[in-house]
C-alpha cells in the first residue's frame, strides 16, 4: 500500500472516531443537561481534526459534519433540520473558520519542516561535496606523484625506494575503493528516489560477515563482542548496515589515539535493536561532537595522512544508510574516557506489528 493511501485512511478513521467520541460525550452532556457545552466540544473536535490531518479537505468536511449533528439532533426541534436560526448559522461560520485556520495554519507548518528536511539534506549533500574535492585531491596526487618517480627514476632507484611507493600507492588506492563505496552508498539512497530493499538478516550472520571483513582488513585488531544470546531477525539492507558498522570501527582505529580496547555490543530494547561500538581511546573533541556525522573535516586538519582522511566521509554515510533505515545515530564520550558510537534499527516483531494495525 503506497505511504500517501495509507495517510489518506489514516486520516479519515481519525476524523470518524473524534467525531464519534464527540457524538457518544454530547449525548452525555444533554442526558445531564449541560447542553450548552456540546457546540463548544465539536468546534474542539473540528480543531483536533484540522490539526491532526492533512490539508484542508477533512477539516471542512467534519465542520460541516459538526453543524447537521448539532442542528439535527441536539438542537430543539429534535431530528429536525432547521438553519433559520441566527445560533445555527453563527455555529456554523465558526467551526468552518476553525476548520480553515487550522487547516492552513498546520499545512504552512509542514511545509516549513519540509523544506527545512530539504535545506538540510542540501548542506549535508554541499558538505560531502567539499569534502569529497578535499579529500580526493592528496591521494591522487601521491599516486600520480609515486607512480611518476617509478617511471622516470626506475633504474636509479632500489628495491626497498620502489617497493615504500609501491606500498604508498596501493594504501592510498585502497582508501580511494573505500570512499567510491562510501560514495556509491549514498547515491543509492541519500534522494529518496531509491527504495531500500530490506531482508530479514538474522543478527549472528550479520555479525560474522562484519568482522570477516574487519579482519581481512585489520587482522591483527581484536573486537569485543557482546551480542544477544536469542535469535534476533531485524529486516535491513545488509551490505548497507556491514558498512555502517565496518566504517564506525575504522574511524576508532584511525583516530582513537592510545586506544587498547575496540568492542562491538548489541542488545534489544523493546521494538529496537542497538547497537554500540565502543573504544577507550582519546575520545571526540567537544568541538567535533555536533557536527561528527556532517561528512567534513576542518580545513585547518592535516589530511595528508591517508590513515586519518575517510572520518567525515565514512561517518557522514553512517548517518545517511541508518536514517534510510528509520534508525537513529549518536555519537559522544564515555564517561570513563572513549567515543561510543551508537545507532538503533527496527525488529522484524516491531515492523509486523505496525503491518497488522
Amino acid at each position: 500500500m503506497k505511504k500517501a493511501t495509507r495517510k489518506h485512511i489514516v486520516d479519515i478513521v481519525l476524523t470518524v472516531l473524534i467525531l464519534a467520541a464527540s457524538f457518544g460525550i454530547s449525548l452525555l452532556f444533554q442526558r445531564f443537561e449541560v447542553s450548552e457545552q456540546i457546540t463548544t466540544l465539536f468546534a474542539f473536535s473540528v480543531f483536533l481534526i484540522s490539526l491532526t490531518t492533512d490539508g484542508y479537505l477533512y477539516g471542512v468536511i467534519s465542520a460541516i459534519a459538526s453543524v447537521f449533528i448539532i442542528n439535527y439532533t441536539f438542537t430543539y426541534p429534535y431530528f429536525n433540520m432547521d438553519f433559520s436560526a441566527p445560533s445555527s448559522i453563527i455555529s456554523a461560520v465558526i467551526m468552518l473558520i476553525i476548520a480553515v485556520l487550522t487547516s492552513a495554519f498546520t499545512t504552512r507548518m509542514k511545509e516549513w519542516q519540509r523544506v527545512k528536511a530539504e535545506s538540510e539534506k542540501e548542506r549535508m549533500r554541499a558538505n560531502l561535496l567539499r569534502a569529497v574535492s578535499h579529500d580526493l585531491r592528496t591521494p591522487l596526487t601521491t599516486i600520480y606523484g609515486a607512480s611518476s618517480s617509478i617511471i622516470e627514476n626506475y633504474d636509479k632507484l632500489n628495491d626497498k625506494q620502489k617497493l615504500q611507493m609501491a606500498s604508498g600507492i596501493k594504501e592510498d588506492s585502497e582508501w580511494l575503493i573505500r570512499m567510491v563505496e562510501n560514495l556509491l552508498s549514498i547515491t543509492r539512497i541519500d534522494s529518496g528516489s531509491v527504495q531500500l530493499i530490506k531482508t530479514p538478516t538474522v543478527l549472528d550472520e550479520l555479525i560474522d560477515s562484519v568482522i570477516l571483513k574487519f579482519k581481512k582488513r585489520y587482522p591483527e585488531q581484536r573486537v569485543e563482542l557482546d551480542i544477544p544470546s536469542d535469535v534476533v531477525i531485524i529486516p535491513m539492507d545488509a551490505i548497507l548496515i556491514e558498512q555502517v558498522i565496518i566504517n564506525i570501527l575504522e574511524n576508532a582505529i584511525h583516530h582513537a589515539a592510545g586506544f587498547t580496547r575496540l568492542s562491538l555490543h548489541v542488545f534489544t530494547i523493546e521494538n529496537k535493536a542497538i547497537f554500540e561500538i565502543t573504544d577507550n581511546g582519546c575520545g571526540i573533541p567537544s568541538e567535533k561532537l555536533d557536527r561528527i556525522f556532517m561528512g567534513y573535516n576542518d580545513k585547518a586538519e592535516d589530511t595528508s595522512d591517508t590513515q586519518s582522511r575517510n572520518a567525515g566521509i565514512g561517518l557522514s554515510v553512517c548517518a545517511t544508510i541508518v536514517k534510510a533505515h528509520g534508525g537513529d545515530i549518536t555519537a559522544e564520550n564515555a564517561k570513563g574516557g572513549g567515543a561510543v558510537f551508537r545507532f538503533s534499527l527496527t525488529t522484524e516483531d516491531a515492523l509486523d506489528e505496525q503491518k497488522q494495525i
